[in-house]
């Protein structure tokens, strides 16, 4: 039977709890400086009101903190410490390892969202077409959060270290999270620009969101990812999560053969 040292157990539980602590910190400080720095500033539908704009903010805000959960820190420094190579040594499927690595991470990601999501009513964000409808916006999220997991597993194990991982993993979701709609309004931006930000997965879920949340930013975008929101989240994150498993896994195989 293997057993774990009480002395690695004491140090690895802090550790975790840091992690969750500090990954709610982060959100909770982006509500705070985009909702009371650029609220007055941002043109929303015709009005630049604050209040108008922390309920545009907020679906993004989820998404961005459902994505920015996944660098894959957590994968790779399994794979830096050795733990990947016991779970080589036990009877299951390749796959198992990293699928139970990415809902655990979902599951911390989930936390954090509850926290958010308290801190988002606090100052001023407000949900307006009913619970039901909400409950999906968060299961959008989710799924979202989920499939970019994946994307964030394939870099853990390319890259073997969590420093290398965590800056892997930020310098492709600061693109994807900010040439998209959830800061700004995407019809401000220039065409080319737009048409990057209307056809991004990420913009997508927030759209989702605001449709579901009945928060203001509908957009008048001919792209279809902003006419059909809801649609276009699953179908972006389902086709992430098959697309990044396999290559996840395929890459997991290699580096424990």
């Amino acid at each position: 039977m293997c057993r774990v040292s009480p002395v690695v157990a004491e140090v690895e539980f802090p550790a975790r709890f840091a992690v969750v602590i500090f990954g709610m910190i982060q959100p909770i400080m982006f509500v705070v400086l985009f909702s009371y720095v650029f609220g007055g500033s941002m043109n929303i539908g015709g009005t630049t009101s604050p209040a108008v704009y922390r309920e545009f903010l907020m679906a993004g805000i989820f998404a961005q903190t459902v994505t920015f959960a996944t660098a894959g820190a957590g994968i790779a420094d399994d794979m830096h410490k050795g733990l990947i190579d016991r779970f080589r040594s036990l009877p299951m499927a390749r796959g198992a390892v990293l699928t139970g690595r990415t809902l655990a991470d979902l599951v911390q990601t989930t936390l954090t969202l509850v926290v958010l999501t308290i801190v988002a009513l606090l100052v001023g964000w407000r949900v307006h077409n009913g619970i039901p409808k909400a409950l999906a916006a968060f299961g959008l999220l989710l799924l979202l959060g989920y499939a970019f997991s994946w994307i964030g597993a394939l870099i853990g194990l390319s890259v073997r270290t969590p420093e290398a991982a965590t800056s892997g993993g930020l310098i492709w979701l600061f693109p994807v999270t900010f040439i998209s709609n959830a800061f700004v309004d995407s019809s401000q931006m220039t065409p080319w620009l737009r048409t990057i930000a209307d056809w991004n997965p990420f913009s997508a879920t927030v759209q989702a969101c605001r449709e579901l949340f009945g928060n203001p930013g509908v957009s008048q975008s001919g792209a279809w990812p902003m006419e059909h929101p809801v649609s276009a989240s699953i179908v972006y994150s389902v086709l992430i999560v098959v697309l990044f498993r396999t290559l996840a896994v395929r890459k997991y195989r290699s580096a424990t053969a």
